[in-house]
């Protein structure tokens, strides 16, 4: 990760939090794909989609070698999305837990 060297106007901690409430305020995919896009440049979003990837994969507890075979995603980064899947900050298992329950209710929605 880049650091600058001069102190910047914004501490980084309030930039994240900023950039924690933008991403809340958007309200459909469609919003969110658009911010990403203007965002990050198509290889940062090439690794964030790649990261995501995988977790479906590491939940069923597909192999490393399988889910590459699957996904052409890196072992190494395979390997780096499993340990914050298991040891990091909760971030992946909110983020499955809700988009799971999403998809339960607009499926019951539609029925």
């Amino acid at each position: 990760m880049k650091r600058r060297s001069l102190d910047p106007e914004t501490p980084s901690e309030s930039a994240e939090l900023s950039l924690c409430e933008a991403l809340l305020s958007l309200k459909s995919t469609d919003e969110m794909s658009a911010f990403l896009r203007d965002l990050c440049t198509p290889a940062e979003l090439e690794v964030l989609v790649d990261r995501w990837r995988v977790v479906p994969y590491l939940l069923d507890s597909v192999p490393y070698r399988e889910i590459h075979e699957h996904t052409a995603v890196s072992i190494t980064t395979i390997g780096r999305v499993a340990r914050f899947l298991n040891q990091g900050n909760g971030g992946y298992q909110a983020a499955v837990a809700r988009t799971a329950r999403r998809r339960a209710a607009a499926k019951k929605a539609k029925s």
